[in-house]
């Protein structure tokens, strides 16, 4: 089996897989502080409730965009599984050629979802991923990606609303139904969720404009939303084809086919 590690800066998607199918998949927080034992413990009880055992890992790939979580996941795997992960780093292959300044700059989970998203659905492509920061990465048509757009995720605007303010609640990211809102609960709700799907809707329409441009088939984009906010924010966006919420981890598994077998330094 293989056991991939998706770290995000808020939560840990891990999943299992046989034979390239996902068999399941568990959100965990992401804990700085979290040790290898606590994390190795925390699996151990996960694969027995599913029946699963963890001696038929045979491999791991970590992606990872919190660097100070990576040391620690390796020393878990090493002591738990007796395994040496795959990091997804600069340097590994991926399919993808990277038009970025700096290629090494792109976060992992950006690169991930884009060779996921390219080998499932072709090119172009727009990848739109709800998660702590909202990010918008463009791949044309010829498995190249381009670049695209960071922008702050929903729930990193309500935790600095409520911060920065002192009589705000901290309240829950819905819908609220309406813009004339006559509490403070639902003028917050409507100002973080309609406000960050106009910014969404925003980008995308610009970026298709500029993606199109790129394009020498005139082939129209197909847009991807994936992570974990990205069922309530769909419905106020124009123009999202499809969401795929286990995106990162089958380009985790993508990554891991092209690499298994090479030796990282």
């Amino acid at each position: 089996m293989l056991l991939a590690f998706d770290v995000g800066n808020t939560n840990t998607v891990v999943g299992v897989f046989k034979d390239g199918v996902l068999l399941t998949n568990w959100r965990l927080q992401t804990e700085n502080s979290k040790s290898a034992d606590e994390y190795g413990m925390t699996l151990k009880q996960l694969f027995d409730y599913e029946g699963f055992k963890m001696k038929d890992v045979g491999d791991i790939i970590i992606s990872t965009v919190v660097p100070s979580a990576l040391f620690t996941l390796q020393h878990m795997c090493s002591k738990y599984f007796n395994i040496k992960a795959i990091v997804v780093e600069h340097g590994l292959k991926t399919g993808l050629t990277v038009r970025y300044d700096e290629p090494k700059q792109v976060g992992a989970d950006r690169i991930v979802n884009a060779i996921a998203a390219y080998e499932k659905y072709g090119g172009p492509l727009i990848i739109i991923d709800f998660g702590t920061a909202t990010t918008f990465c463009a791949i044309s048509e010829n498995a190249e990606y381009l670049g695209g757009t960071i922008a702050p995720g929903l729930k990193i605007s309500l935790d600095a609303i409520v911060e920065r303010t002192a009589q705000l609640p901290k309240v829950e990211l819905e819908e609220p139904g309406c813009v004339i809102c006559k509490n403070t609960v639902k003028s917050m709700q409507s100002g973080l969720v309609y406000g960050h799907m106009g910014v969404v809707d925003y980008i995308l329409k610009k970026m298709k404009k500029e993606l199109e441009a790129l394009t020498p088939s005139g082939k129209p984009a197909t847009v991807i939303a994936t992570g974990g906010l990205a069922n309530l924010l769909e419905s106020g966006v124009e123009g999202i084809d499809i969401i795929d919420k286990l995106l990162t981890l089958e380009g985790l598994a993508r990554i891991y086919e092209l690499n298994k077998g090479t030796e990282q330094t």
